[in-house]
């Protein structure tokens, strides 16, 4: 019997890191943007609060997969632009490959619905 790769209980925090992690792999990105680039290019099926986003970022940070690097925007503001390390590569390189395995499975249990 083959092993899950994702954590069936976990698939939202799963899902939620692959998006960031797929976005920031374009380049570096503030919180705002990463929310705003996964809605527009989810078509607004994915969307993220700050109560979710942040601690997504803090805990990728804590883990060393981006990093965060503050830049000062105009006279008093400052923002946060996070980056993908090495490491953070690798692990969306595994995520990538996991999330298309599932896909895989899933589909082949329900099948593919023509439109």
């Amino acid at each position: 019997m083959k092993q899950p790769l994702l954590d069936i209980p976990s698939l939202t925090k799963n899902c939620n890191e692959a998006l960031i992690l797929a976005i920031l792999e374009g380049g570096k990105k503030h919180g705002y943007q990463l929310a705003l680039e996964i809605e527009q290019k989810s078509d607004g099926m994915f969307k993220f609060n700050h109560g979710t986003l942040y601690p997504i970022l803090h805990k990728l940070e804590k883990e060393k997969l981006i990093k965060g690097t503050w830049k000062q925007e105009g006279p008093k503001r400052q923002r946060k632009y996070y980056a993908l390390t090495a490491a953070g590569r690798k692990y969306l390189t595994a995520q990538l490959t996991q999330w298309q395995d599932f896909y895989a499975q899933f589909i082949k249990i329900i099948g593919v619905v023509e439109k």
